[in-house]
């Protein structure tokens, strides 16, 4: 706000000074005082706000790890009501972009961080420290009427494999005496984490696939559709199945022993739930962990991760392995044990065993 006042006269710029001049500097000096309180009065109004601003905490990624970490914020906003955490599922490759912009905190991630990933970090200026908080078992599931007692590997490639894009359209050609009805299709989308190790451990390379199936980064649009359609066939996070178990059916996969093995906590631990097993991680960057709200929360995350992971449906890791993990976070060990990809068939023994790059 600026204040404008009169040229002062002649007169007025002498000793003496007339009756009517003082009136007009009285007149004058009671409205500076009142203009001087109201620009106080606004400083403060405009200030406020700053000194008592809520802290703010930003996650996005995975809809995978995506329970997960809903879960630690809930627990954690009831003890800490003065942070505002929000958090967004756009899938693992979106999650990252975000991340390597600077725009979000922490990354859910249902793969690890990817060379094109980590050379964005690089470029940006964004450190980065990895830490793993589960274990899920990627599960297969049909409609409830499906027949089908089991699937292999090699049944799922002639489903999923870019070969298959307008070839592979029922059951039928997938597998001699299977049913001669349309083959439906619904999985992640390309931005998924989930998409690109299913991609990975069933059809050989990452992210090579068919195109022609019903994608969505949101797998509550998944278990709708597979849930809704005879004929259907989908994969996501063990989680969103054992949240829906009354409307899906979940297939056992054959493993590399020979056995049809349905995804369990137990399967997970003993690696016969194989190759559809694999690590889930966050990503937290090492600026935002300069805040002392997103030190407290990936603290509280890591105390709290075991039992709120079973409580969710996924594999919790071992109690030492979230201490491994909070130890990283001490010493702001920065970068990834997996050198740029994914890797199919890791187990939870292995996890904290490669050196960060």
């Amino acid at each position: 706000m600026k204040v404008f006042y009169p040229p002062l006269g002649a007169k007025e710029r002498g000793i003496s000074l007339t009756v009517q001049t003082l009136k007009t500097f009285q007149a004058d000096h009671r409205m500076l005082s009142t203009l001087k309180v109201a620009v106080a009065t606004l400083a403060l109004a405009v200030t406020t706000p700053l000194i008592h601003a809520q802290a703010t905490l930003k996650i996005d990624g995975s809809s995978t790890v995506y329970p997960i970490t809903e879960a630690v914020a809930e627990e954690f906003s009831k003890e800490n009501k003065g942070t505002k955490i929000t958090i967004g599922v756009s899938g693992t490759g979106g999650g990252f972009k975000k991340f390597v912009r600077g725009e979000i905190d922490i990354s859910d991630a249902s793969r690890p961080i990817l060379q094109k990933e980590i050379d964005a970090a690089k470029e940006a200026g964004i450190e980065y420290i990895e830490l793993p908080v589960a274990f899920d078992a990627l599960t297969v599931v049909v409609h409830p009427e499906n027949k089908l007692e089991q699937i292999t590997p090699a049944q799922l490639k002639k489903m999923w494999e870019p070969a298959a894009q307008g070839t592979v359209t029922k059951w039928s050609q997938v597998e001699a005496g299977w049913p001669d009805e349309e083959l439906k299709l619904f999985g992640p989308g390309t931005d998924s984490g989930t998409f690109d190790y299913f991609t990975e451990a069933v059809n050989g390379k990452a992210k090579a696939s068919r195109g022609d199936y019903t994608a969505s980064e949101d797998d509550n649009v998944l278990v709708q559709g597979v849930s809704g359609n005879k004929s259907a066939l989908g994969y996501f996070g063990m989680a969103y199945y054992l949240q829906n178990k009354d409307k899906l059916k979940a297939l056992p996969v054959v493993n590399s022993a020979g056995k049809a093995t349905l995804p369990s906590v137990d399967a997970v631990k003993d690696g016969s739930y194989n190759p559809l097993a694999r690590p889930i991680f966050i990503y937290v960057s090492k600026a935002s962990l300069a805040r002392p709200e997103v030190k407290k929360f990936i603290k509280f995350y890591l105390e709290n991760a075991g039992d709120l992971v079973k409580d969710v449906g996924y594999v919790p890791l071992p109690e030492e392995a979230y201490e491994l993990a909070q130890k990283r976070v001490d010493a702001m060990q920065t970068g990834s044990a997996y050198g740029g990809k994914d890797k199919v068939g890791m187990t939870i023994d292995a996890l904290f065993k490669g050196e960060l790059k």
